[in-house]
């Protein structure tokens, strides 16, 4: 199901002025594909790079051309391991949220 403008434009706004929820989101992201869920883990993500650094910022700080990203977390996308952590280090230092491993 694609996502409309209102929805986008919903989060993008919330992400600017909370940053609780912005680092949730992100949060929520990489916890999602750590439980096996790459693909709603991938659409967050898409979701957290739109709202805040956009994929072109994105594109120049990993290296790694704009449309390859989007296609990365697009639906049918499959990113390598290389290409994730390069942008999840990317976002981590953009943001200035930290993510770590809990062992439970």
């Amino acid at each position: 199901m694609a996502l409309t403008r209102d929805f986008k434009d919903t989060v993008k706004a919330r992400v600017e002025r909370d940053p609780e929820f912005r680092a949730a989101l992100l949060t929520e992201a990489v916890e999602q594909m750590l439980a096996g869920d790459l693909e709603t883990g991938k659409s967050v993500l898409r979701d957290y790079i739109n709202a805040t650094v956009g994929f072109e910022r994105l594109a120049r700080e990993t290296g790694t051309p704009a449309k390859s990203l989007m296609r990365m977390f697009g639906p049918t996308g499959n990113p390598r391991a290389e290409n994730l952590f390069a942008v999840i280090s990317r976002l981590q230092k953009a943001s200035g949220i930290r993510l770590g491993a809990v062992v439970r």
